[in-house]
């Protein structure tokens, strides 16, 4: 199974455009989780409390972690993810902190260092952005060292496309490239 993490909120997405042609070229049933519809709980000491009790008591299969248990389930993982203002949608992050849960996504090894229980050995990011300027730490590279070293995902994969509200650009143009270079 694809998961796809759809993070973008715009009816005409260039993100999920090229999310979309991405997925149209692979096999196999996708599931989709759209963020703007999820209702995350407000991580606070209460809920901190609750889900440290129910992780220490063993109980993985509660229903507030069915997020975590489907990420680490998938057999490859789709994230599409506009960069705003300078990083990626709030609910994207709010995600991973529903889905970072140690004896599911991830445990420790007896020495402290995060060990990935995902199936999934390959995750690809989406991005787009209006302007040139993308830092990786701030969206990519966030989302990559969490597949990385907490995840076990190593196969980390980069699809944007940029520059597509600076003066004289063709936004339509650079999509269809990328795309393109999708195939």
């Amino acid at each position: 199974m694809i998961l796809f993490i759809n993070a973008c909120v715009r009816r005409d997405s260039r993100t999920k455009r090229l999310a979309d042609k991405y997925l149209s070229l692979r096999e196999g049933e996708i599931e989709e989780v759209r963020l703007e519809d999820v209702k995350f709980p407000v991580v606070n000491g209460d809920f901190l409390m609750t889900r440290d009790r129910l992780i220490g008591e063993g109980r993985l299969d509660d229903p507030v972690f069915d997020l975590a248990r489907q990420f680490a389930s998938a057999d490859e993982i789709v994230v599409a993810a506009p960069f705003w203002d300078l990083s990626f949608p709030a609910a994207l992050k709010q995600y991973f902190e529903q889905i970072n849960v140690v004896g599911i996504t991830f445990r420790y090894t007896p020495e402290g260092i995060p060990e990935g229980l995902c199936r999934a050995r390959k995750l690809t990011y989406v991005t787009t952005a209006g302007g040139d300027f993308i830092p990786e730490e701030f969206g990519f590279g966030y989302v990559k060292a969490l597949a990385e070293n907490f995840y076990g995902i190593c196969d980390v994969n980069l699809i944007r496309a940029c520059g597509l509200d600076l003066f004289g650009a063709d936004p339509d143009a650079i999509v269809s490239a990328a795309e393109e270079n999708i195939k």
